[in-house]
């Protein structure tokens, strides 16, 4: 019987009696999810840089006057935003084009490697900011406090702004990294124009390091979560909340369906889930087949958001001597 090629090399040996198999390969295409469109994110990203610039030179003046490390850690933090937003504009870009002969997949990924790159380097300037901090607890300088509710005050108009213009993108994981990003950088400067007012009013120097160290933290904090998430859909991991042995169930809910078997399930892009699996169907007739294909893809796609399947029927089965891959065949008793 003929054989349909797949839409991905498996990665798994196939466990069965070559003679005794059939392949069915169901694909379903239509995306279905929400995408940042590239020219709209373009143009966000591009005030976006323009405005950080702006503020960072702010910050780094507003610091040196004040002599505010907190707003110095502020500047440099957001210092480093100006790289990872051009990176995730040439991810942006790359995403948007289509596949070719070499990236079958097309360059869905790229944002994901943005949004990688992006949480390393701030996790290498958020260690910086506690090294900042920590050395003016142990040499303090009087800051000046007026400097600091100034600058405060326009970096939270600056960051606040960017971060409503990100929300409509916030499903892209890339343009999510920055939405995250900026967001933390909001609540920041609320910290610095608190923490100034506190100082103005009771004179605690100590205060400003202390924010400094709040912000490395919060920086540490929530780029830990996106280089986790990131470093997953690379790896090909289980996309997050769905579990192997749900889908499994599942599958094995569906009419006709005996055994399922060398389940692989990971994310091509941004929402963009896929599935390959073996499926030991009882021997009939191809358009009947076809049926229980066609209920498997609903059942996964109202289930669990996967919309690119690869389903293989087989008629044996796995061997009862073979070593299994991935995981133990589930089973059911129809």
């Amino acid at each position: 019987m003929g054989h349909a090629t797949g839409s991905r090399p498996h990665r798994a040996i196939c466990l069965y009696n070559q003679a005794m198999h059939v392949h069915a390969h169901g694909h379903d295409h239509s995306d279905g999810h929400s995408h940042a469109h590239p020219e709209m994110g373009s143009a966000v990203l591009a005030g976006a840089v323009t405005a950080t610039a702006l503020l960072v030179a702010a910050e780094l003046l507003g610091g040196y006057l004040g002599h505010s490390i907190s707003l110095v850690s502020d500047a440099l933090h957001n210092l480093s935003d100006i790289p990872t937003m051009l990176i995730s504009w040439l991810a942006l870009r790359w995403a948007a084009r289509p596949a070719d002969a070499e990236r079958t997949y097309g360059y869905r990924r790229a944002g994901i490697l943005a949004a990688f790159t992006n949480a390393i380097l701030l996790l290498l300037v958020s260690l910086g900011l506690f090294w900042e901090a920590i050395e003016r607890f142990r040499h303090p300088v009087a800051v000046h406090e007026s400097w600091m509710i100034g600058v405060s005050l326009l970096a939270l108009t600056i960051n606040g702004g960017i971060t409503l213009a990100l929300v409509r993108s916030r499903r892209d994981l890339n343009l999510r990294s920055l939405l995250l990003h900026n967001f933390g950088d909001a609540i920041s400067n609320l910290g610095i124009l608190a923490g100034a007012v506190a100082i103005r009013m009771t004179g605690a120097q100590w205060l400003d390091p202390a924010i400094g160290l709040i912000i490395a933290a919060l920086v540490f904090w929530s780029t830990n979560g996106l280089l986790r998430e990131a470093g997953n859909i690379l790896l090909e991991g289980l996309p997050k909340g769905v579990r192997l042995e749900s889908v499994a169930r599942s599958i094995l809910s569906v009419q006709g369906v005996q055994e399922v078997h060398d389940i692989h399930i990971w994310t091509i892009g941004t929402d963009l889930h896929a599935i390959s699996c073996h499926v030991r169907i009882p021997d009939m007739h191809m358009d009947q087949s076809e049926k229980i294909l066609c209920s498997i893809r609903e059942r996964l796609a109202a289930d669990f958001q996967i919309t690119h399947t690869t389903v293989q029927f087989e008629r044996a089965g796995l061997p009862h001597d073979a070593g299994y891959y991935m995981p133990q065949p589930a089973r059911t008793s129809r």
